[in-house]
This record gives structure tokens, C-alpha cells and sequence, in this order.
């Protein structure tokens, strides 16, 4: 199985900036697709980012042109640079990874790291 493990959330002020890190287990990282995902509270998961395994990232609306994702291969690594923070930004951080086992796509998830925008 994938572990995920996330980390680098924490508590800043509005315009602020984070970076979050998932490290990954697993011998085929390379072959992933990575995503982060965030659920505030009362709120449903929602998709933040996703990065190819090629490296080409794709961004939800709301994030788009704060928000860098990217992945180091060599480390098992995907990141989340949050730049210019909002309090609506708000919300427990969750890496994803999609992976074909046998013949179904399978998610696995991180335990989630805390972001909170506040003054």
C-alpha cells in the first residue's frame, strides 16, 4: 500500500504564505498522479491541485495564480507552495495519490495537515 504523510500546515495571517509537504512510500512514486485536497469545517472535500507525472499542474479556480504544486521524484515528494493566503483558505490539507491496482483506480489519502488564515 501508499502511505502518504503530510505536514507543514500551520497558522497564519491573511496574505501569508505556506508550504506543505507529502512524503510518499511506494516503489513506483514516478508513476503517480498526486493531488492535494482540502475539507473545511461543515464543508465537503474539495480538489486544490493535481500534478502529472510528467509535472504538469492543473489548479481549481479559487486557488489559481496563489498556489504552486509540484514533485521531487527523487525524494517522493509532492508540495504545495500557498502563497497569499485567504481566511476562506481555511480547511485541514489532504495529499492524494490515484494509482491503477490490478484494473481500478484506487485512492489512497494522508492524514491531513491544518491550515488556518486568521489575524
Amino acid at each position: 500500500q501508499v502511505q502518504l504523510v503530510e505536514s507543514g500546515g500551520g497558522l497564519v495571517q491573511p496574505g501569508g504564505s505556506l508550504r506543505l509537504s507529502c512524503a510518499a512510500t511506494g516503489s513506483a512514486f514516478n508513476t503517480y498522479v498526486m493531488s492535494w485536497y482540502r475539507q473545511a469545517p461543515g464543508k465537503q472535500r474539495e480538489l486544490v491541485a493535481t500534478i502529472s507525472t510528467g509535472g504538469t499542474p492543473t489548479y481549481s479556480d479559487s486557488v489559481k495564480g496563489r498556489f504552486t504544486i509540484s514533485r521531487d521524484n527523487a525524494k517522493n515528494t509532492v508540495y504545495l507552495q500557498m502563497n497569499s493566503l485567504k481566511p476562506e483558505d481555511t480547511a485541514a490539507y489532504y495529499c492524494n495519490v490515484r494509482k491503477l491496482v490490478a484494473f481500478t483506480l484506487v485512492n489512497y489519502w494522508g492524514q491531513g495537515t491544518q491550515v488556518t488564515v486568521s489575524s
